[in-house]
């Protein structure tokens, strides 16, 4: 199976190629190539390149600065996976975009399911789910891939910044009310391989969530980080509320990721397990 993979140096376009299994080849994207702020650039290179599927792992993942530059954010997060899809629809070939728990208004403690109505709670969100109004109105068959708390041992991510204070500081306010899945980069580029090669071959799409578990608060994962890595940097829990940042950040993060299980066959990742592996590799 060919790939043709939009993003280069993010956290899951660098796990999906250290990844690759046996028998599956990728041709990378980085913004030299495939400029996401010119959504015909992105068509062309859909029609261009030979591939049995492309995936999208590319975006502007700013949350904050998404805020000032709204219009900017929406082109990269909407129009551009809008222009992909509708250029594999052109080609029949499946098209796999990665998007986000932030589409959600993170209200109250239920996990979100595939069809809960939408209500992103900053700008960063509406990019993003017009991102994925975009791909299922462009006539292809895809998947639209939810996920949440991307962590790895590249980019800058929640586990790398908490080594990096944890080791310079003797206690730490976090946040403790906002509750997620962390997700390993790593898992999330096995499942979209996985379901590359399912949708290849005929399986529906549609829109789908993939996050970690347990669920848990980024104050008791920055304990489990501290611990893992032997650092005595004690956490604080704050509110929400004495952390503010301009973009709103929603306090229920929680996926219902059945839907994934059930079509797909595969669970779940275990932060922890995830958390154990960067830290490895960190200290290699």
């Amino acid at each position: 199976m060919r790939l043709l993979v939009f993003g280069q140096t993010g956290q899951v376009a660098r796990e999906l190629a250290r990844r690759l299994p046996p028998g599956v080849t990728a041709t990378f994207l980085g913004r030299d190539r495939a400029d996401l702020t010119d959504p015909a650039a992105c068509a062309a290179a859909v029609g261009a390149i030979a591939a049995d599927a492309v995936i999208n792992a590319a975006a502007w993942t700013a949350v904050d600065k998404a805020e000032a530059e709204e219009p900017a954010a929406t082109v990269v997060n909407g129009e551009s996976p809008g222009a992909m899809a509708r250029a594999c629809a052109a080609k029949d070939i499946p098209f796999l975009h990665v998007s986000t728990d932030y589409v959600f208004d993170g209200a109250g403690e239920m996990p979100r399911a595939p069809d809960h109505p939408t209500q992103p709670p900053n700008a960063y969100g509406r990019s993003k789910l017009a991102g994925e109004e975009a791909v299922r109105a462009s006539g292809a068959s895809h998947l639209i891939l939810r996920t949440s708390w991307v962590v790895s041992a590249h980019g800058q991510n929640f586990v790398k910044t908490m080594l990096r204070l944890g080791a310079e500081r003797p206690s730490l306010n976090v946040v403790a009310d906002q509750i997620g899945g962390p997700t390993p980069a790593a898992a999330i580029a096995d499942a979209l391989v996985s379901a590359a090669r399912s949708l290849r071959d005929g399986a529906a799409g549609g829109t789908h969530h993939f996050a970690g578990a347990p669920d848990t608060s980024w104050a008791d994962f920055a304990r489990a980080i501290m611990a893992g890595a032997g650092l005595a940097c004690e956490i604080n829990d704050i509110p929400t509320s004495a952390y503010p940042t301009p973009a709103r950040r929603p306090l229920n993060s929680r996926l219902d990721c059945t839907l994934f299980t059930r079509d797909f066959g595969i669970p779940r990742p275990d932060w922890r397990d995830g958390l154990a592996a960067i830290l490895q590799e960190l200290r290699a």
